[in-house]
């Protein structure tokens, strides 16, 4: 048994066009390069796909600053809890809150929820 042990080397041809097609279709992964390789007549495994491709950096995501920066107007919270009186009796509140003028749109308590 002469001959190399492992996968065969993929053609230069092969290698270039995967290249190719990850730098002008960015938003190709690998499983449409491969699907488009097998329509050119081209043989390749998944794995070869994405040894070759060509990898573009992503811009840094947003931290949390800036997203509720921007969205502070259209943000609003609520939150409902009870408060126990003094004659141990239960009430039920209910508060409706705008982030970006901190201020209260509803209010609510009653003994029954």
């Amino acid at each position: 048994m002469a001959g190399k042990v492992g996968r065969p080397c993929i053609d230069r041809e092969i290698r270039e066009r995967i290249r190719r097609m990850s730098r002008e279709n960015s938003t190709w992964g690998v499983p449409r390069i491969l699907s488009e390789l097998l329509l050119l007549g081209h043989d390749a495994a998944e794995a070869t796909v994405a040894k070759y491709m060509v990898r573009t950096r992503k811009p840094p995501s947003r931290t949390w600053r800036t997203f509720l920066d921007n969205h502070v107007p259209d943000i609003a919270a609520c939150d409902f809890f009870t408060v126990p009186t003094v004659t141990f009796r239960v009430l039920y509140a209910f508060i409706v809150m705008r982030h970006d003028r901190r201020e209260i749109v509803h209010f609510n308590i009653t003994t029954n929820p």
